[in-house]
């Protein structure tokens, strides 16, 4: 088998980050090859829910892409803090930050689609769909990437190649090491009603179990993500949807009214990991590979779309020969080390800190939670930082 050298760049994955990566190399005269593993449309119909940051509502404007999802996305206008047991509680408020929304949320597959339908308006990008990848090798000259389509085994090569299959193993990759912690909680994940109209008010409610957020979505629904250890999600997925739902109003408590129906129920174990480096001889990792992040804060898929926009950047700004030489690749890393690191170390912190049960820390956060809600230039920070990432 000989590899096919092209002078695109390579893409692995066309889920949004890697989508929104050649959309933008798009507008700028790039020419890229996508390999995607699903058939075309195929995630279309994923309702996975998404939380946008306002930052990333700001970059898909500029790619053309947030017209076509305006009227798909339910605005967070405010963030309500709590923990159980405790009358401290902290709000977010877009106005108060002047922004139009706080973040947003919407389905895999509409932005899927909509990435999608964007980058079929430019004749410079090939998508190959249903090609599995299953050997990527980074090179001196050139990475190549070997897939599977069609039932044959074919390679290609080029002097960049982006990793953006969001976090899909393919072995260890040379030069490459990953750091994960495991937290020992899985998250559920589901859609709920309620009684009452969400107001575009998002929640966050730490409890000892472990934090459990409901994120507006739609016109009365919410999307859940209620985590614990594996054995209390696992007992929680077993009950019938009416206890379930009871069970739900005694964690969560009174703010949105009784819970009416929920959805199907998924789970998924929560760690954090991340490669050190995430760039090889001609070889860039973004998103969900380079870095997987508990979703208490809502950081990951934005940091994965901001890795996406400023690598395209980069890219750009680079003469195709020096595509994936060593001053591009350390130019890449810098501009991305801040932004990374404190979504990681973020997130880890809010997870370690509201795990803690040791006696006289609970009612401590509860004071915390409602000094910070006096704090406005700090409250400012945290939501600049939320909103657009180390540039915030």
């Amino acid at each position: 088998m000989s590899s096919v050298l092209t002078e695109s760049v390579i893409v692995i994955g066309g889920g949004p980050v890697g989508a929104t990566l050649a959309l933008t190399l798009q507008t700028k005269g790039v020419p890229v090859t996508i390999l995607e593993a699903r058939a075309k449309g195929a995630a279309y119909q994923d309702q996975r829910a998404l939380a946008l940051s306002y930052g990333s509502r700001r970059i898909l404007e500029r790619l053309g892409v947030w017209q076509k999802l305006a009227t798909k996305a339910t605005a967070i206008n405010t963030i309500h803090i709590s923990q159980r047991g405790s009358m401290g509680r902290s709000l977010l408020k877009a106005q108060d930050h002047e922004l139009l929304a706080l973040g947003y949320v919407l389905s895999y597959g509409a932005l899927t689609q909509a990435l999608d339908e964007k980058l079929a308006e430019f004749s410079g990008v090939k998508i190959i769909y249903e090609a599995e990848a299953t050997h990527i090798e980074p090179a001196l000259e050139n990475a190549s990437v070997t897939f599977n389509h069609q039932s044959q085994v074919q390679e290609l090569a080029g002097k960049i190649l982006v990793l953006a299959d969001g976090g899909r193993s393919l072995g260890d990759i040379p030069g490459m090491s990953r750091e994960t912690k495991v937290y020992g909680h899985d998250a559920l994940v589901s859609k709920v009603q309620c009684e009452l109209p969400h107001d575009n008010v998002a929640y966050e409610r730490f409890t000892p179990m472990g934090p459990v957020a409901l994120l507006p979505n739609g016109e009365r629904d919410f999307s859940l993500v209620w985590t614990g250890n594996q054995a209390q999600v696992a007992e929680i997925m077993q009950l019938d949807d009416a206890t379930f739902l009871s069970r739900l109003h005694e964690h969560f408590g009174d703010r949105v009214g009784r819970f009416m129906s929920v959805e199907k129920r998924l789970t998924f174990p929560l760690k954090l990991s991340y490669l050190n480096p995430v760039t090889a001889p001609h070889l860039v990792v973004i998103g969900n590979a380079a870095q997987t992040m508990h979703p208490v804060a809502g950081q990951g898929f934005n940091v994965g779309l901001r890795d996406a926009y400023e690598l395209a950047n980069t890219i750009a700004e680079t003469k195709p020969a020096d595509w994936g030489e060593v001053s591009m690749l350390e130019a890449y890393q810098k501009g991305r080390k801040n932004d990374t690191k404190r979504g990681l170390m973020f997130t880890d912190f809010l997870v370690n800190l509201f795990s803690n049960d040791v006696a006289g820390i609970s009612s401590m956060r509860g004071l915390g939670l409602g000094l910070f809600d006096l704090l406005g230039p700090i409250k400012s920070r945290v939501v600049n930082k939320m909103s657009f990432g180390s540039r915030g």
